[in-house]
């Protein structure tokens, strides 16, 4: 494989880039994810190679910005990725022209340093019984992402169009979350989106198990339960799941 010209990473975001979904008791936060996935690839023949993630689970995109841009900037990267505004749009009520407003006016911070800059488009929830009703919100959230991506010269990731994500294999038992499959699903077209030659292949999955709707229906009850009703009561009384976590990488580091 040919060496990455990237000499220094940083991740902005939220649980998605932070890794929530891919456990790992020995990195910080417990976690792994697609981000450390994508930076031990570019960082495997390159001795001077730094990494960054500034992510938290649970940060809608205003604080993402308040909290990690600035950090960002400090670092002079020369590659940065961000994905932000999944729990914005997920919220009762919100503004999609002031919030990806941010979004773009950021963006355009840090197209100026000369970085090469990446972000996503949102998951098409259109598969989800309890998110589907927010699919044409969502599919106007990423036309906005894709024309301010487009004025900066981003590169887009496009998750809405990533089908694989259809199969429940790759997710978290939480249903919110990318589970380990997932994360390297998300790594390798990271890398593809990048140009850098890389080795990764998908994680092989347990085979599907035929379940009656009996079995489905008592799967979502307990869902509810044990997630869904967790998630409604954080957002009722302004809680976050991130609440006293820290960046898992705040300064460059190897993975």
């Amino acid at each position: 494989m040919s060496s990455s010209p990237y000499l220094r990473y940083v991740a902005l975001g939220d649980s998605f880039t932070e890794g929530v979904g891919d456990p790992d008791p020995a990195r910080p936060n417990g976690v792994r994810g697609w981000a450390d996935r994508v930076a031990e690839v570019l960082g495997a023949d390159q001795p001077g190679f730094g990494y960054a993630n500034l992510a938290i689970r649970g940060r809608k995109l205003g604080q993402v910005l308040d909290e990690q841009l600035e950090p960002a900037l400090a670092l002079a990267p020369d590659l940065v990725t961000v994905y932000a505004g999944g729990n914005d749009v997920m919220r009762p009520q919100v503004d999609l022209d002031a919030l990806v407003g941010r979004y773009d006016a950021a963006l355009g911070r840090l197209s100026a340093t000369g970085a090469r800059l990446l972000v996503w488009t949102a998951f098409d929830p259109g598969g989800s019984a309890v998110f589907g009703t927010l699919r044409g919100r969502f599919a106007l959230y990423n036309e906005l992402v894709r024309e301010a991506a487009e004025g900066h010269g981003a590169t887009v990731v496009d998750y809405w169009r990533m089908r694989a994500y259809r199969d429940w294999r790759l997710w978290d038992p939480d249903r919110l979350h990318m589970g380990p499959a997932g994360h390297q699903v998300m790594a390798i077209a990271v890398l593809d989106a990048l140009g850098v030659e890389h080795d990764l292949a998908p994680l092989e999955l347990a085979p599907e198990v035929p379940v009656s709707r009996r079995q489905s229906l008592a799967a979502d009850a307990a869902w509810l339960r044990s997630f869904a009703a967790p998630w409604v009561h954080r957002r009722l009384t302004g809680r976050s799941s991130g609440d006293g976590l820290q960046p898992r990488h705040p300064a460059y580091t190897r993975v």
